[in-house]
């Protein structure tokens, strides 16, 4: 019989790390305060400041349904993110993929290679 190597036969395995509900709830309230301070919860900053609208379909968003949205950067910088909000738009999950896909589509019929 040849040899397959350890973890055929269980050993070396790792072993699940198991936590408690409070360990979780800690764990997820220390990420929640380290996106608050890094600033990358710009999301629901630019839902505030630009509303539940598509600002390139103009399709207005119930409460319930604002997943659909995402955040754009104008400048294509997703670290520029200025407190006033001017270089986001929120745009639908369908308007935001046409934005992205535009340069690329625009890239191709230009010749462009990286």
């Amino acid at each position: 019989m040849a040899f397959r190597g350890k973890r055929r036969y269980g050993i070396g395995k790792k072993k699940k790390e198991t936590r408690s509900a409070s360990e979780i709830v800690e764990s997820l309230k220390a990420m929640n305060v380290r996106t608050e301070a890094t600033g990358s919860d710009y999301r629901e900053q630019s839902l505030r400041i630009h509303g539940l609208i598509c600002a390139k379909c103009a399709r207005d968003f119930e409460p319930k349904d604002r997943h659909h949205l995402t955040v754009h950067h104008k400048d294509g910088n997703p670290r520029n993110n200025p407190k006033d909000g001017s270089n986001w738009e929120n745009l639908c999950s369908h308007c935001h993929e046409d934005e992205h896909s535009r340069g690329l589509l625009g890239d191709y019929l230009r010749g462009k290679k990286d």
